[in-house]
């Protein structure tokens, strides 16, 4: 990680902006403190999931929502 600071930055931007790509690390100094890092994005190259992966494998029962039995209530409750 190098340190450079903003007047070194606004000469020659594309210069650093090329050294970030190829994977570079700087910390931004303004008055010798840092203000801010410039690095590179790591991307996510991992492919969505498609939707209906599952499509036909379960059926949902038609009482799904309907409210819990008295018994499995008072056990999550501790009764």
């Amino acid at each position: 990680m190098l340190n450079v600071t903003i007047d070194e930055i606004q000469r020659d931007p594309l210069k650093y902006l090329r050294q970030v790509e190829a994977g570079e690390t700087f910390v931004i100094l303004l008055a010798g403190e840092p203000i801010a890092e410039l690095r590179p994005i790591v991307a996510n190259h991992q492919p969505l999931r498609p939707f209906g992966l599952c499509t036909g494998e379960f059926t949902v029962p038609d009482d799904f929502d309907a409210p819990l039995p008295e018994d499995i209530l008072d056990a999550f409750e501790e009764r």
